[in-house]
C-alpha cells in the first residue's frame, strides 16, 4: 500500500478537508505511516494565508517534507495555495497546486478515486470531529484576506450534513462541531429567490441534527454575535442536552471607532446587548472571543475600551492576538500603524485580563457535576503518560483533569464533580457509582453518565 502523510495548517475547515482528501485516497489503497520515520509517497499539505507568518510556516512544512521524503509527490491545497499558486510551485519537490477547493472531486478523481467521498466517516485521530456546513465569506473586513482566497458562500444540504453526522456517531465520534468560513451565514445562498417560509437557516440544522439518535453532542464553532438570533437561541434552549452551552462570538475591539475602520458591522453597544440575550437565554453558557490589538490609529483609550468591554462581558476565553498587516488588505496600508512594540505590549496587558477572566469562570464551576469528553491522559514532565490521570473537554470548552482507572475507554462521557482548578483547567473526581446500581448517581440535573449505558 502506498504511504500518505499530510499537514495541515489554519482552521477547522482546512482540517476536515484534509480529513474529506484522506478518505478520498483511502479509498485506493493509501495508508498512514506505521511511524514518524517511514517514508511516504505522496504528502498532502494545507495551507494557511490568515497572516504572513502563515505563509512562512506552510513553505517550512513543505521544504521540510520534502527533506524528509525526497522522492515522494507533493500535493499542496488550501488558502495559500489559491491566493500564490506560483510562490507554491517553485518550491522544492512541489508536484501538483490545488488552487481551488472546488476541484477536489475532479483531483480526487485524477488520482483514480471512482468513488469521490461526498463527507467524511471518522476524524483521523481526534474524538471531537469537525462538519464544515458551510463554505465562502462575501464580507469585507479591511484586516482579513480570507474573502479574496474563500469568495463564494456555499452551504452544503441538510441532509448530505446529516448522513455524514450519523456516519461519525456510528464511527464513536461523541462531539461534532459544526464549522464554515462564515458559520452564521449557513443557508444564505440557499434563500435567494426562495419566499422568507421556505428559507434554511443554522437553526434548521441545528434542529435536525439534534434529533439524530445516538449518544454525541454538538458544538457550534467561531459565529458573529450578530447572527446568534432568536430564533437560533430557541433551538439551543430546546435542545440544551445535545447542544453545548459554549459559543464562541467574534467582537475583535472594544472600540467602535476601532470597529468602523475594521469595516466590521456592529457597535460595542449592539454585541453587549446580544451577549446579555445569550445570558438570558442560556444562563449557563460559556462565551468566548477573538480580540485583535494594535489595529492602525488604535489609541491607548481604543486599547483601555477594549479591556473594559472583555471585563464587562466576562468572557471565558479569548484569542488574543495583535494586529499584523496582510498584503492585499486595506489595513495594510492605512495610516496609524502601531509600532510592533505597542502591538506586543498590548497583547501582553489584555492577556492578563484574559487569564483573570478565565480563572474566574473556571471557579464558577467549581461544586457543579459536568459532562466531560474523555480525551487523552494526562502526560508526565518528561513525556510520559500518567495511568492514573485523564485529561477531557466540558461541554463549556474548559479542559478538565481527573484520576480514574487505566480501563477508561478515550471518546466516552464522564461525569465528574468539580472540586477545584489550577493554571491548565479544572480538577474533578469521576460520580461515584451507587451501591449496586447501574446508573450513576446523579448531583445535579446531570444526565450522562460514565461509562454510558448505551450509544442510543
Amino acid at each position: 500500500m502506498a504511504v500518505l502523510k499530510t499537514h495541515t495548517l489554519g482552521c477547522k475547515v482546512n482540517q476536515y478537508e484534509t480529513e474529506l482528501v484522506r478518505e478520498g485516497l483511502r479509498r485506493i489503497g493509501f495508508r498512514d505511516p506505521r511511524s514518524a520515520e517511514e517514508r511516504a509517497d505522496l504528502c498532502l499539505i494545507n495551507t494557511c494565508t490568515v497572516t504572513s507568518e502563515g505563509d512562512a510556516k506552510s513553505r517550512q512544512v513543505i521544504r521540510r517534507l520534502h527533506r524528509q521524503n525526497p522522492d515522494a509527490q507533493i500535493v499542496v491545497m488550501g488558502c495559500y495555495a489559491t491566493r500564490a499558486p506560483d510562490e507554491i510551485a517553485a518550491l522544492p519537490g512541489v508536484t501538483d497546486v490545488i488552487t481551488d477547493k472546488r476541484e477536489l472531486p475532479d483531483w480526487l478523481a485524477r488520482a483514480g478515486v471512482v468513488d469521490v467521498p461526498q463527507g467524511i466517516s471518522r476524524f483521523h485521530g481526534r474524538h471531537r470531529a469537525y462538519v464544515k456546513v458551510q463554505d465562502g465569506c462575501y464580507l469585507r473586513c479591511s484586516y482579513c484576506i480570507i474573502p479574496l482566497v474563500r469568495p463564494d458562500p456555499v452551504s452544503r444540504e441538510a441532509g448530505e450534513i446529516e448522513a455524514e453526522v450519523e456516519r461519525l456517531v456510528a464511527a464513536g465520534h461523541r462531539e461534532i462541531v459544526l464549522t464554515g468560513i462564515h458559520l452564521g451565514h449557513y443557508g444564505v445562498d440557499r434563500n435567494r429567490g426562495k419566499p422568507k417560509r421556505e428559507w434554511v437557516r443554522l437553526s434548521h440544522l441545528v434542529r435536525r441534527l439534534a434529533r439524530l439518535p445516538g449518544s454525541f453532542r454538538i458544538r457550534l464553532s467561531s459565529i458573529e454575535a450578530t447572527e446568534v438570533t432568536h430564533e437560533l437561541l430557541d433551538a439551543l434552549v430546546e435542545h440544551a442536552d445535545r447542544v453545548c452551552p459554549h459559543l464562541h462570538v467574534c467582537l475583535q475591539s472594544g472600540s467602535d471607532a476601532v470597529l468602523r475602520r475594521m469595516k466590521r458591522r456592529w457597535s460595542v453597544r449592539m454585541f453587549m446587548d446580544r451577549c446579555e440575550l445569550i445570558r438570558r437565554r442560556l444562563p449557563d453558557a460559556a462565551l468566548t472571543t477573538d480580540l485583535m490589538v494594535g489595529f492602525p490609529g488604535e489609541t491607548e483609550a481604543d486599547f483601555e475600551a477594549t479591556c473594559r468591554v472583555a471585563q464587562a462581558v466576562g468572557f471565558s476565553k479569548i484569542h488574543v492576538f495583535p494586529f499584523s498587516p496582510r498584503r492585499g488588505t486595506p489595513a495594510a496600508e492605512m495610516p496609524g500603524q502601531v509600532s510592533p512594540h505597542v502591538r506586543a505590549d498590548r497583547a501582553a496587558r489584555l492577556g492578563r485580563i484574559e487569564r483573570a477572566l478565565r480563572r474566574a469562570y473556571w471557579e464558577s464551576l467549581v461544586g457543579r457535576t459536568l459532562e466531560v469528553l474523555v480525551e487523552r491522559r494526562a502526560e508526565e514532565p518528561n513525556g510520559g503518560t500518567r495511568s492514573a490521570e485523564w485529561i477531557g473537554t466540558s461541554r463549556q470548552y474548559v479542559p478538565v483533569r481527573f484520576p480514574g482507572p487505566g480501563s477508561i475507554e478515550p471518546g466516552r462521557f464522564a461525569s465528574l464533580h468539580v472540586t477545584g482548578c489550577d493554571a491548565h483547567g479544572l480538577r474533578a473526581t469521576m460520580v461515584e457509582r451507587a451501591p449496586g446500581s447501574r446508573t450513576c448517581r446523579r448531583r445535579d440535573s446531570t444526565t450522562t453518565c460514565y461509562p454510558p449505558q448505551s450509544d442510543g
